[in-house]
This record gives C-alpha cells, sequence and structure tokens, in this order.
C-alpha cells in the first residue's frame, strides 16, 4: 500500500504564492513574485509547487528554467520535495539527470524544465541563446547579478513571468536595491516571510530555529532583515564556559592549518571524543612579532612537533597555500585536504558548530581565544566581510568546520611517495 503525503493547510502568504497568476486574483496583472524572509518559513516548496502549476496555468510544450546557487542544492531545495506533490495531484514527472531536464506532464500537456546552477560569472553562458516562457530563481541572492540578468533576458514569450526566492543578505545587495526596494516600479509582488507563516512548523521547533543563531544570522534567518554585519563575528565566546579543559582519551585526530610567511600562521590540533571536536593544541607564529619569517620547511617541523607523533586523519590547508601543501606532500606522513572557503558560510557554519558544541575550544589555545575577542565584521554595510586582522585562528578553526565538520566539494592530494617505473 502506498502511502499519499498529505498537504496540510497552508497560511494566507502561503496560499497568495499559490494563487496570485489566477485570473481571478487581485496580482494577475503583476510581471514578477520576491519571496524573502527567514529559514523553514515555507516560502520555496509554495514557489516550486505554485511555479509548476502556473506554467500549466497560461503555458503548454513550453520551456522554463529552475536556478539554483548549483544544480545539487536545486535538487535538494525544490525538485525532490515537490515531486511526490506533483505526482500525488495526478503530474507525470521525468527527470533526465545527464540533461538537467524536469519534464511534467498531465491531460496530454507537457511543459520541460531546464535546471541551471548559477554559483558565479561563467554561468551567464550556460542559459545563453534559450527562449524562455518564465524562470524560477532559488537563492537569487546568492547567483552573481550576470547570470540573474542573462535569465531573465531569455524570457521573450509573451506572458512569461519571473519568480525570486531568497533570504536576506546584507543592505547594499544589488538583489535587495533593485528589486525589493523597487518592486512597485518592476510590477513585482513583493512578499516578506516570517517562521510564522509556516503552518506546519511547531511552536518549539520555532524555539530551537531561534536558539540555533546569534547576531547577524539571527537577524537574518529568524528575523528575515536585511542588515549589515557588525561588531564581534563570534559575541557568544565572550563566556568563558565556552572554553573547556583538554579531555582525554581521544579517539582520532585532525589538524586544521592557515598559512602564512608575512602574515601569521595558525595551525589547530583536533581530538575527537564521543562525536565532538576538541581544539586541543595549536601552533601560531607571526613573524611581525617574531622578528623574522620562517620559510615552509621551519613551518612544517612545527607542524610536525605540534602532531608528535600522532595518528593523523588529515590536515586540512588553505587552499591558497600551494608551496606548504607540496611541502607536505612531498614528505609524504600525512594526508592533505584543501579547505573548503567560503569565508560567510563557513563563518555560520563555525558559529552554529560552537553553539550546537560540535566543536569545543581548549583553554590553553590562548592564540584562538585572543582572536575570538578582537574578530569583528567590516560593518561598512556594502558586503558581508570580517575585518582582514585578527583572523588567523579563526580562519584554521573555519577550514575545519567547513571541511571536516560539514563536507566540502574539495579535492584530496593523498601525501604519498612516488614508485619509481620499473623497466
Amino acid at each position: 500500500m502506498t502511502r499519499k503525503m498529505e498537504i496540510k493547510a497552508f497560511s494566507k502568504k502561503q496560499l497568495t504564492v499559490l494563487s496570485w497568476w489566477n485570473r481571478e486574483s487581485a496580482f494577475r496583472d503583476r510581471d514578477a513574485i520576491i519571496c524573502d524572509g527567514a529559514v523553514r518559513s515555507g516560502k520555496t516548496f509554495c514557489m516550486s509547487l505554485s511555479f509548476i502549476l502556473w506554467s500549466f496555468y497560461d503555458f503548454a510544450n513550453s520551456d522554463f528554467a529552475l536556478c539554483g546557487k548549483t544544480i545539487r542544492s536545486l535538487r535538494r531545495n525544490m525538485i525532490t520535495p515537490v515531486i511526490p506533490i506533483l505526482k500525488s495531484l495526478g503530474f507525470k514527472c521525468e527527470e533526465k539527470l545527464s540533461q538537467n531536464i524536469l519534464t511534467v506532464s498531465v491531460n496530454g500537456v507537457m511543459n520541460r524544465f531546464y535546471l541551471f546552477g548559477g554559483k558565479d560569472e561563467s554561468s551567464a553562458s550556460l542559459i545563453q541563446g534559450m527562449t524562455l516562457s518564465g524562470v524560477l530563481f532559488d537563492e537569487v541572492a546568492l547567483m552573481p547579478r550576470s547570470f540573474v540578468e542573462q535569465a531573465l533576458a531569455r524570457c521573450s514569450v509573451s506572458g512569461s513571468r519571473f519568480w525570486f526566492n531568497c533570504n536576506p543578505e546584507f543592505p547594499e545587495h544589488w538583489f535587495y536595491r533593485e528589486w525589493i526596494k523597487k518592486c512597485g516600479d518592476k510590477n513585482a509582488l513583493y512578499l516578506h516571510f516570517t517562521m510564522q507563516d509556516n503552518p506546519s512548523l511547531k511552536p518549539e521547533v520555532i524555539k530551537r530555529y531561534e536558539s540555533m543563531y546569534s547576531g547577524v544570522f539571527y537577524e537574518r534567518f529568524v528575523k528575515g532583515r536585511w542588515v549589515a554585519v557588525f561588531g564581534a563575528v563570534y559575541p557568544f565566546m565572550d563566556d568563558e564556559k565556552m572554553y573547556c579543559d583538554i579531555p582525554s582519551d581521544i579517539e582520532s585526530w585532525a589538524v586544521s592549518c592557515d598559512y602564512g610567511t608575512v602574515n601569521p600562521a595558525s595551525f589547530g590540533l583536533w581530538g575527537r571524543k564521543n562525536g565532538v571536536w576538541y581544539r586541543v593544541d595549536e601552533y601560531y607564529f607571526n613573524s611581525r612579532t617574531q622578528g623574522f619569517q620562517k620559510t615552509d620547511e621551519e613551518h612544517y617541523d612545527g607542524l610536525e612537533k605540534l602532531i608528535d607523533g600522532r595518528k593523523i586523519e588529515c590536515v586540512i590547508v588553505d587552499p591558497s597555500a600551494a608551496s606548504f601543501i607540496e611541502v607536505i606532500r612531498r614528505h609524504g606522513k600525512y594526508t592533505v585536504v584543501s579547505a573548503e572557503n567560503n569565508v560567510i558560510n563557513g563563518i555560520r557554519q563555525t558559529s552554529q558548530a560552537l553553539k550546537d558544541r560540535k566543536i569545543r575550544i581548549c583553554k590553553n589555545c590562548r592564540a584562538a581565544r585572543r582572536e575570538f575577542s578582537l574578530y569583528r565584521w567590516d560593518g561598512s554595510g556594502r558586503s558581508d566581510a570580517p575585518v582582514k586582522e585578527n583572523d588567523h585562528a579563526m580562519d584554521d578553526i573555519r577550514y575545519f568546520v567547513a571541511t571536516k565538520i560539514y563536507g566540502c566539494d574539495g579535492f584530496f592530494a593523498v601525501a604519498t611517495k612516488r614508485q619509481e617505473e620499473t623497466a
């Protein structure tokens, strides 16, 4: 017996998203819809379902685009959740993974949905030359403007519409300035969502999300506000209770490295116990305060002393430190992993990992403790960026969290000695 997915009651804003294109709707004449606001507020699912239903309401045998930061995230956020609902409503769905196409049909009518990832400036070329009847952008604030505008230019069919969905970023972001602030000029329907607009979220779940974030991430992800970052990056690390003693009986080990010659070099030694990673020791060398610089080999000696004969799972290294990666590889003792280096996403992940106790900082890590107290946002409001000072231990911790805790798509450079060819 197959269990059908149950569709619960929708909130007023969700119903507006689902029906704004209907001929009886007061918003029927709008050219676009913009939904922003808090995480888990129910906007993404309604947008994807409504977009596909609208395509059959106004078009047949037509082409549309579904755009995400990556195709993988698009499938996770939109395609996978919506397909069971469409099937329960009588639609037939077929996804051609190799071609990144989703075909949907009902009552002899079929539409095609092309999947695109807008991860960088080069992504704009992927969508050139197409003729579209509509486009939906999931997490549009994470996409480059060139990609978004190229996709919009493809919508030349009469009656085509634009669909935008995102969580807030900084207030000078181009999408906030050009679309949300000018939604009237763009003839766009703008709907701001909070967690209370998602009836499937229970009060205890909302409280859990509220406790997950702090500072600017709380303002954006919980309150849904387009606010500038300011103040301490990790304000909660001022609490002495956030630091701990070194645990005994460590189960496994790893190292994270932010490498520098002129700038400080910071290496963290991590030990895992009962599913928690502890930063149990560190190597920190500042050439400016010491009055001399170290070579790659001298820093490698520091790495060896930090490891002190322990069996290391991997050494996670700043991806720009090519020469140091090569030194570690040449010595042939450790597996080197190129760190995931998305700064803002990594800071968010690190903040969450610290608050969830997925990682702990031991009291003896003095350089890390000092930087936690000094690490600040730029605060200009023009972008999301921390001040490039007192950030070296912060970077090696971020590399560890983004790469080891949350995983990444980075390459693995296994440090093994090369075998001589035999004749």
